[in-house]
């Protein structure tokens, strides 16, 4: 292995970094997204700098981003499915126009998300996100993310606590977006999830970046 103090990713790759829990790997995800300053270095996504770009101009330039705390930064849980399955969109055309909101939009998109994802919920597109399972919940920042159709997407954890099932499911709906050109970053503290969809891996250790 050897040591880089800094990594790309390509189109059509996924790029897992492993590592004990504590190295870093969060916090270099948190950098990318803009969740986390940078104190140096320069971030790039297609070639032009996005170092000191919002979180807003960064997901409009193109990442989508699974967090690790899917509950307190993936969603807002008191919101409705409906309203959550648009919280990268509402601002945008269908869903505004001159100003106004219009919840048609916002009901006639969530049902075909809820229904092309398999989200589950007790009452459709009108269930606060809050009462949903853990795995109903990750179904539907996933499907919120890859529907933004961004270069990178970003997944930090993106099965923990779930059942095999939903496990298997995330994991070939990664591979089906690498396939598609997408390039994604995931971190993961499960080996066999890495091993199962990485193409590169890259590994935290004493506070570096080791690339396999």
């Amino acid at each position: 292995m050897k040591s880089l103090r800094s990594f790309s990713i390509r189109s059509g790759e996924i790029f897992a970094i492993a590592g004990v829990s504590g190295n870093g790997q969060v916090e270099i995800a948190e950098a990318i997204t803009g969740l986390a300053k940078v104190s140096s270095g320069t971030i790039k996504l297609g070639g032009r700098e996005i170092t000191n770009e919002t979180t807003r101009k960064r997901m409009l330039a193109g990442i989508s981003y699974i967090p690790e705390d899917r509950q307190r930064y993936g969603l807002v849980l008191n919101f409705t499915l409906e309203d959550n399955l648009v919280l990268k969109d509402y601002f945008k055309e269908p869903f505004t126009q001159k100003g106004i909101l219009h919840k048609e939009e916002f009901s006639k998109y969530s049902h075909q998300l809820i229904e092309k994802y398999d989200v589950r919920g007790g009452q459709g597109n009108k269930t606060i996100v809050r009462s949903m399972s853990g795995g109903n919940q990750q179904k539907a920042i996933i499907a919120r993310e890859i529907e933004l159709q961004s270069p990178l997407m970003i997944f930090v954890q993106p099965t923990r606590g779930l059942d095999i099932g939903a496990v298997e499911n995330i994991n070939k709906q990664m591979i089906a977006e690498r396939d598609k050109g997408k390039a994604i970053l995931l971190i993961s503290l499960e080996l066999d999830e890495i091993m199962t969809c990485a193409d590169t891996i890259g590994v935290i250790y004493n506070g570096e970046l080791q690339k396999t």
